[in-house]
């Protein structure tokens, strides 16, 4: 199995979820487990969940990186840091991927610092996933590694995107689209419309322009953006979970008038919040570093993390950062 190290101080409420989930990715087969962080409390945690038989390991790491935490002062000041020791047990050979529920900021930071970027990447992308009304998947990128991009930037992103949901969502070839206000080729700003052509060259599925809806709707796979419209689409989507949610609660809890028809509306709500939960994605990858990198949400619970934990064996058994190389070189060459 391949070795994920977890930054095990990352959650809201650390080492809680990070440890309960390397427990359940253990006991499932996932991957073998490093558990980054103080070492009495991780081995506490570890001895209350009967998980001395599984293959999970501490690394004692004595500071933890805070959100209020800057992110380049904490890669500097905290170097013994749960995050820093993570990604050099990476960089090291001792692991082939880290989890972190951190400040996202600094995570990235640390693990290109650390790790460094792939050959032929000049900006490392961070890639979300949502639900869509097709039953699938939708992966959007980059959703907040760049603030500004230029053109060459989202043909990296197209590339880097396409192959990772080839690999994790075993689709053979993709649909690839760069996120603008109209499917026209004259629509968008200065950045879509040099980056358009660019896309169209690279020999990918790509279906040319696309809109915020088809996020949602199913009509194409992977989406291209730069890192400030991709975030601010993030927080929107992530707010709009919530407030359907809770509508959707409101209105069964009003309306229903029987205790048949409360359970079935009660089924009916945990069934559409299952599909919309971040916690079934893991995290958020950061493609174009070496190793692997898997960015989870700060509120994450437990399932979160053990499906980080899967995500990120996945993406190291797929080879997915050579697979990248590969066919960037390929574009350069080109």
């Amino acid at each position: 199995m391949w070795r994920i190290a977890v930054d095990a101080m990352g959650t809201d409420l650390a080492p809680q979820a990070e440890v309960e989930g390397a427990v359940q990715a253990a006991r499932a087969g996932l991957a073998r487990v490093v558990l980054v962080g103080p070492e009495p409390e991780l081995k506490e945690r570890l001895s209350q969940l009967d998980a001395a038989h599984l293959p999970i390991e501490i690394v004692h790491a004595s500071e933890a990186v805070t959100m209020d935490d800057h992110a380049a002062k904490a890669f500097r000041r905290k170097r013994d840091s749960s995050m820093r020791v993570a990604a050099r047990l990476v960089r090291d050979g001792l692991a082939d991927g880290i989890v972190s529920a951190g400040n996202t900021g600094a995570v990235m930071t640390t693990v290109k610092i650390v790790l460094g970027s792939l050959e032929g990447v000049d900006r490392p992308a961070l890639a979300a996933v949502f639900p869509n009304s097709k039953g699938r998947a939708t992966a959007l990128l980059d959703v907040g590694a760049n603030v500004d991009s230029k053109p060459q930037h989202l043909e990296q992103f197209a590339v880097m995107g396409e192959i990772y949901y080839r690999v994790i969502f075993g689709v053979s070839r993709p649909r690839v689209g760069l996120l603008s206000i109209g499917s026209e080729d004259h629509k968008g700003n200065d950045l879509t419309r040099e980056a358009l052509p660019l896309l169209r060259k690279l020999g990918l599925n790509f279906i040319g322009n696309v809109e915020g809806r088809d996020l949602y709707n199913g009509s194409v796979d992977v989406i291209v953006c730069d890192g400030f419209i991709g975030n601010v689409a993030l927080k929107i989507s992530e707010g709009m979970v919530e407030a359907i949610s809770s509508l959707l609660k409101e209105a069964f809890g009003s309306s229903v008038p029987s205790k048949a028809g409360y359970l079935l509306a009660r089924n009916a709500l945990r069934g559409f919040k299952k599909r919309l939960d971040y916690s079934e994605y893991g995290g958020a990858p950061l493609l174009g570093v070496k190793g692997v990198t898997m960015i989870a949400h700060g509120g994450s619970n437990a399932n979160a993390i053990k499906n980080a934990i899967r995500v990120a064996a996945e993406f190291v058994e797929g080879g997915i950062n050579e697979k990248i190389e590969g066919e960037l070189a390929t574009v350069s060459m080109a």
